[in-house]
């Protein structure tokens, strides 16, 4: 059992501050395919920073993507819903058009 000395503690907040100014990004992405057919594709993005570092390192992607951003969602949400309002009101016109 190791005992956490001041010092010890200190550093880690220290580091922990340098990471949070700074900002530590980690991106990969794993492809599995099968004779040039892909199967699965796995995007890890890892970021380590403060929200306001990011978005001035411009790394603000979680505000767009509809995954994250449940103002993205509702847009495209939005967007579908008035794509099928507009087909409902078609094809009731052409139920209501007389038959020749």
């Amino acid at each position: 059992m190791s005992m956490q000395t001041p010092g010890q503690s200190s550093n880690l907040v220290e580091v922990l501050e340098k990471i949070l100014d700074k900002g530590v990004v980690i991106a990969g992405d794993i492809k599995i395919g099968l004779a040039d057919v892909e199967l699965l594709t796995i995007k890890i993005r890892l970021l380590v920073a403060s929200v306001d570092k990011a978005k001035e390192i411009g790394m603000d992607w979680w505000e767009t993507d509809p995954y994250f951003s449940s103002k993205q969602a509702t847009r495209d949400l939005e967007s579908q819903n008035a794509k099928l309002l507009e087909r409902i009101d078609q094809l009731e016109k052409r139920l209501e058009a007389p038959k020749k």
